[in-house]
């Protein structure tokens, strides 16, 4: 990782890290960054929470819209943190094999399809067109569409926190996109 690892002496570090030991396990990934400023590590670890854990929408759903941003960021080691729960939620590992190699993934649950063309177009043309948010209406609600681009946005930032300070892949896992450069393992 790009940055040193924390003192220990700052007591405002110290209790962000118990907190999100507490809520999380461990303090990994883009929480071993939010502690260099802890003031705003603990809105961001707030916020995450709420799109991972509390949205209106489905578990599979959000842990879908992560990977797509995942995927769309080449995100490393968020992929590899979050692609076996969202199969565990029920996502299509073949899907999801396809979406790792940058092809069309051809989810078989149509929620499913409009969540990926949704975001999608989001991220990459910034934009959603009419049909599409439509779709996305009909399929979420109004609640579902504001978080999934509450979500789209949080697990975009956390994917470029991950990529700019570099924050090692996980000891255990290969990287799920190969052709990406400039990361080491833990």
């Amino acid at each position: 990782m790009r940055l040193s690892a924390p003192t220990g002496t700052d007591p405002e570090q110290t209790e962000l890290g118990e907190r999100i030991r507490s809520r999380r396990g461990a303090v990994g990934g883009p929480f071993l960054v939010w502690l260099r400023n802890p003031a705003l590590g603990d809105h961001l670890e707030a916020l995450g929470t709420y799109c991972l854990r509390e949205s209106s929408l489905p578990l599979r759903l959000r842990e879908l819209a992560l990977l797509v941003a995942a995927r769309h960021f080449d995100a490393q080691h968020s992929w590899n943190a979050h692609l076996a729960k969202a199969v565990d939620a029920g996502v299509d590992p073949a899907a999801l094999e396809r979406l790792a190699r940058g092809e069309e993934p051809r989810f078989s649950s149509p929620d499913e399809e409009v969540l990926h063309r949704f975001a999608s177009e989001a991220l990459e043309g910034h934009f959603v067109g009419d049909e599409t948010f439509a779709a996305g209406l009909e399929h979420f609600g109004e609640p579902g569409l504001v978080d999934l681009v509450a979500a789209l946005g949080t697990f975009s930032m956390f994917a470029m926190a991950l990529n700019v300070f570099q924050v090692d892949l996980q000891a255990d896992q290969d990287p799920p996109f190969p052709d990406i450069k400039g990361f080491r393992r833990m």
